[in-house]
């Protein structure tokens, strides 16, 4: 039986532009085609029970590089045809013509499910990335009844269940990166930018809603 993908949508391009790019030291592929009337740019970036887990954004304005960087310490994305600025990360953009059946939206609601594991404190979402050489995962955040979830997909056994690790938040993450360091001891903080020297960074994505795929039942 095929296993379709599940389409998941972020809050903005800006969302979608820092999880391709920020952090990374290779800038993931974006790839253009059209969704439920739309055009968007989708990334797949978990296999959940050989379930491709895609997330896009509409987009309005087409070229070939999504362009990311920071001005003035803000964030800034553009869609650019040449990758001239080298101050830039630039993810190439594919365009897809017609997507096969295979990668086309599973309309039914998912059999399957994230296992939620709720952790005390956001200092231990950020020690999960502890020992990753290359650039951590993203934390996802979206709300759920009252209050906001950030947390990470993960997978401990490649046969086991995929669960999602999570803190409760009783308000919005406004700024789009977790700053923690370990050689001292303090506290993760939100910030705007990557750009204070001897901290590591952990990028966090918003969702345009609650993750559908995410075994609310199990949450007490």
């Amino acid at each position: 039986m095929e296993k379709l993908p599940n389409y998941i949508q972020l809050s903005s391009p800006l969302e979608f532009t820092r999880l391709v790019c920020a952090l990374e030291r290779m800038p993931r592929v974006s790839f253009l085609h059209e969704h439920k009337g739309k055009k968007v740019l989708s990334v797949q970036m978990d296999l959940l029970k050989e379930k491709p887990v895609i997330y896009y954004t509409p987009i309005e304005n087409i070229g070939h590089f999504l362009s990311y960087g920071f001005n003035a310490g803000k964030e800034q994305l553009d869609l650019v045809n040449s990758t001239v600025d080298n101050s830039k990360l630039y993810s190439p953009v594919i365009k897809i013509k017609s997507l096969p059946t295979s990668l086309r939206p599973d309309e039914a609601i998912s059999q399957e499910k994230y296992h939620p594991i709720e952790l005390e404190d956001v200092s231990s979402l950020a020690k999960l990335s502890y020992g990753f050489d290359e650039a951590p995962f993203p934390l996802f955040a979206f709300p759920h009844k009252e209050k906001w979830f950030l947390g990470v997909f993960l997978n401990f056994n490649e046969d086991g269940p995929s669960y999602f690790c999570h803190v409760t938040l009783n308000n919005e993450p406004e700024k789009p990166f977790l700053k923690y360091v370990t050689t001292k001891d303090s506290e993760p903080e939100f910030v705007e930018h990557t750009g204070e020297h001897g901290y590591s960074y952990i990028k966090i994505i918003k969702l345009k809603e609650a993750h559908p795929m995410v075994d609310y039942g199990q949450i007490q």
